[in-house]
Parts: C-alpha cells; structure tokens; sequence
C-alpha cells in the first residue's frame, strides 16, 4: 500500500521537470521494453499460472500487443510532442496560434485481472509517453502476473517516477484516491467499480477514462459468410476462457440462417477445443472460484445446445452454446464474462434492435453481413464504442484506432496516438506580435458596434 509521502515524491520528481523531455521520455520507453523482453519466458509462466494461457495466445494478446504499442511511441513521440499549428482568426490577426501537448502530472493507471499484462502496461505506455509521473495498480486476484510486472518494472524505474502499488484494490484505491489528487485516473474494470472509481474522482474535480464493459450483441445476417462467422466468433468469444470485456456477448442470428449457423458454430468449437477442453493446449481457465461460479449459474438460464461440462477444482467451464433463453434471464441482463454464449434470432432489424435497446451503448458492436447496406444501416443503427464489420474483437489490436467505451461502458480512449492524447493536456497558445496594436481594439468603444459585427462575422 502507498503512504501519502510516496505519492508526493512523485508529485515533486514531476515539478522537477525530468520527465519532460524528448530524450528522456524515449529513453523510458526503450527501458521498458527491454525489460519486457528480459522477462518474457516468467510473463508466459505466469500467465499460464492465472488464466492458464498458452505463450501464443499470451503473445497475441498480451506482450505482443504491449511490444507493438511500444514500437509505435518510440518511433512516433517526437511528432506527437510536436506543437500543432492552429488557425488565427481574424478577431486576433496577425496573430499566430498553436497547441502544445503538456503531460497532466501524477497519473493512477488501475488494471484489470483477464489481460492482467497488457490492460495495465498499454495506457502505462502512454502515460510515460507523454511524460507524467504515474501510479501502477494491477489487479490482485492475477497474483503470478502481478508478481513478474513488479519485477519488470521495479528494474528500470525509481519509485518517485513509477510508483507499483499493490494489495487490495478496495482498500488501496480509495486510500490514494482520497488523499491524493491525482492529475488522471485511468481505469479498467467493471462497470460497478468504475462508477466508484469515477465518484471519487470527481470529488476532487480528477478527469478519468473509464474502460468498462457490458453486453456487446454480434449481428449475423441472413447473407453473412456462415462458415467465416461462426471461426471469428467462436475464436474470439472462446479466447481466455470468454473473460474478455470485448468478446461477443450474445449473438442475433437471423432466422433463416440459424440451423446452419448452430451447427457450423457446434463444429467449429468442437475443431478449435476438441471434445476435452479442460485439457486442451488452446483453452483457458477461469480466473477464480468466485468467477466460475457466477459463470456456471448461467448455464442453467437456457438450453444448452453445445457444451456444458464444468470441473470447480479446476476452474473449468467448457465452451457453450445456448438458445430458447427467456428475455429476463440473468444471462441476458448481465455482462457474461465467460465461456456461455446466447444465440437468439430474429425476422426483422427492429426485433434484433430491440433486444439490443436493452443495454445501449455497449463497448463493441460487431456485425456480419455481405450487404454494404445493412452494414451502414446497422452501423448507423447501434451506437457503441467500436466496431467490427465481418470480424470480431480484432480492433481492440490496432493501435491506430481509437479504444473506448461510451455510456455505461465507458468514457475515453486510447491505444497508440490517442494513449499519447489521453495523457496530455492541449494547452492553447496564441503569440500577439507589438509592432500592431489598433485602437479599434480599445475604449471608447461607441460607434464600433457595426464594425465589430463586420469583423467577428
């Protein structure tokens, strides 16, 4: 647990102005990376330990994903830290104006335990970048992975730079948060946290990004790819055992293609895990008992059409499919988190819409369809964080685009640029040369009414 005198060592390192610099940032950037490097076989053991990850998925998912948004900040900082140039207009001419990225100061980066690794070394990447001082919290219940990133990090950056906080977050958190005024808080979590999280944030006016979750539908129209969509689903709702906070959620499956697609998804699950998950190379497990047993109490909530096995002791629930489920079933009005997947169809877009009205704003919204139209009605149609048209979850991975929710599922973004963005205030400068200076500009200002009306039109 961090003591407030840790906390203001980092706020006085900051005001220092060390961490402003070109150099400097970069020079944090290569350290972290080589320090990643330098441990990567204990990330693929700990990994393997909590959510019993295998290092390709691990790669994938986690330190590959890190890697690349490193390669990215060092390659690219120095135009993201150059000043942009801004119009002047003509109220303020000649004037010259631009905008200067800042770092906030003492940022709090809170982690999640699915992506234990990368959800708190990606927004970290950013914060470094844009040169703040920052707090790491990681999550307590991936305790393997929890112990190799204090390694990486306490290798290469003093604690009045980077502050590794660890314990429980329901006692540590507030404990900071409300005797701190951090300059940022970035958080990733659950909804329910994230709302205690931004409460206490906002009793000391503290800006957040809250990456949350929710309920995100996959669409399958009547003239998607079958075959295709059930491989990018079932990969992607399967992966870390479902506990992904962009994983399809439920799938509406249009009626005249529903037969089909039940059985090329039973197919496809069956290829990918075989008929022994539990011990197969390529499948997760649950992180924790008190999240196996909320998973398993969704199985009861439909039929269950494929899958279905559970082993508590080893936190095993097999890939499932479930259809015939009731509107009010908990497994439609909450976030699953796990290895169930509800497949509901439907006649119209309106029947499909309104399942999805029940829970707006989800973090991500995918849809497959052959028709440019439906995708741009149905993109159109369904606000949400992100999308992906004939693919799912995938944009989580491409750090040139944005990552966020919106509503219930979020505020803010990042990845790439826009971690650099969320970490840096825009400070508006505007240069006034004195070699000019009209009276018009000055009292007595009787008479210039029409000629100020002509001037800010």
């Amino acid at each position: 647990m961090a003591n407030i005198s840790e906390l203001e060592k980092l706020r006085q390192h900051f005001n220092s102005g060390i961490t402003r610099p070109y150099n400097f940032r970069k020079d944090q950037l290569k350290k972290l990376k080589a320090s990643i490097l330098k441990y990567e076989q204990e990330l693929y053991d700990a990994l393997y330990t909590d959510l019993k990850k295998s290092p390709e998925e691990s790669w994938v998912t986690e330190t590959g994903m890190v890697i690349a948004e490193l390669n990215a900040a060092i390659k690219n900082l120095r135009s993201w830290m150059r000043p942009e140039r801004a119009g002047t207009n003509l109220l303020n001419m000649p004037s010259r104006s631009r905008v200067i990225k800042e770092p906030l100061g003492v940022v709090l980066i809170i982690g999640p335990w699915n992506y234990p690794f990368q959800l708190l070394i990606n927004p970290f990447i950013g914060a470094i970048a844009a040169g703040n001082c920052v707090v790491l919290k990681p999550s307590e219940f991936a305790l393997a992975t929890d112990a190799v990133m204090k390694k990486i990090v306490q290798d290469v950056f003093p604690p009045e730079y980077v502050l590794y906080v660890q314990g429980d977050g329901a006692v540590v958190v507030p404990e900071m948060m409300n005797n701190f005024s951090f300059d940022y808080v970035f958080y990733t979590g659950s909804t329910t946290v994230g709302k205690i999280i931004y409460k206490m944030a906002a009793e000391r006016l503290v800006p957040v990004t809250l990456e949350l979750g929710g309920k995100s539908p996959c669409i399958v129209e009547s003239d998607a790819n079958i075959k295709v969509a059930a491989r990018r689903i079932a990969m992607t709702k399967f992966s870390n055992a479902g506990q992904m906070c962009v994983a399809p959620d439920y799938v509406l499956v249009h009626e005249s293609v529903k037969d089909n697609f039940m059985a090329t998804m039973k197919e496809t699950v069956q290829k990918f895990f075989t008929d022994k998950p539990e011990e197969n190379y390529n499948y997760c497990k649950m992180i924790n008992e008190r999240q196996f047993n909320r998973v398993a109490g969704y199985l009861s909530n439909g039929k269950i059409v494929y899958g279905g096995r559970t082993d508590k002791e080893k936190l095993f629930i097999e890939p499932t499919i479930l259809s015939d489920i009731p509107p009010d079933a908990p497994v439609m009005n909450e976030e699953i988190f796990g290895p169930v997947l509800p497949v509901i169809p439907f006649n119209t877009m309106e029947e499909a819409k309104a399942v999805i009205d029940r829970h707006p704003n989800p973090l991500s919204f995918y849809v497959y369809t052959s028709s440019n139209k439906k995708e741009k009605e149905w993109l159109e149609t369904v606000p949400a964080g992100g999308c992906c048209v004939n693919n799912s979850s995938w944009h989580l991975t491409n750090h040139h685009l944005p990552f966020g929710g919106r509503g219930f599922s979020g505020t803010g973004n990042y990845h790439g640029r826009y971690s650099f963005e969320t970490f840096s205030h825009k400070k508006a400068v505007m240069k006034t040369p004195t070699w000019f200076d009209p009276n018009i500009k000055y009292p007595p200002f009787k008479g210039k009414l029409k000629l100020f009306k002509w001037v800010i039109r």
